[in-house]
């Protein structure tokens, strides 16, 4: 079913916040089709794994187009900035990714091993 601009969920069964929901929990988190409907389950929805399938197939490329400029832009290239500091009067070894650019792109965050 082609998705209209003025209705992109015209002739579903379940509303678009149902759909968009599952689609994105399947692009966003590690799942497989059957997992999201299981989680769908537990909210009173019960919505086949194949149906998951065909939401994300046809939504999918949709989101993507619509979010991807509003991401940021990555490198391809990456190295990983380490050293060790002390917390606490303890050496904690420090690693974060950073790419060519001298930029953290995806992974803002540092991470501190124990």
């Amino acid at each position: 079913m082609p998705i209209t601009a003025t209705n992109p969920f015209k002739g579903r069964h379940y509303p678009g916040e149902v759909i968009l929901s599952a689609v994105r929990w399947y692009l966003r988190y590690p799942l497989a089709y059957l997992h999201v409907s299981e989680l769908l389950a537990e909210r009173g929805l019960f919505v086949d794994a194949s149906c998951v399938w065909r939401w994300v197939q046809a939504y999918a490329p949709e989101i993507n187009r619509r979010c991807r400029h509003h991401l940021k832009p990555t490198n391809k290239s990456y190295r990983i900035d380490e050293t060790y500091i002390k917390v606490k009067g303890q050496d904690r070894y420090l690693y974060r990714a950073v790419d060519s650019t001298g930029d953290f792109a995806n992974l803002d965050r540092r991470h501190l091993i124990i």
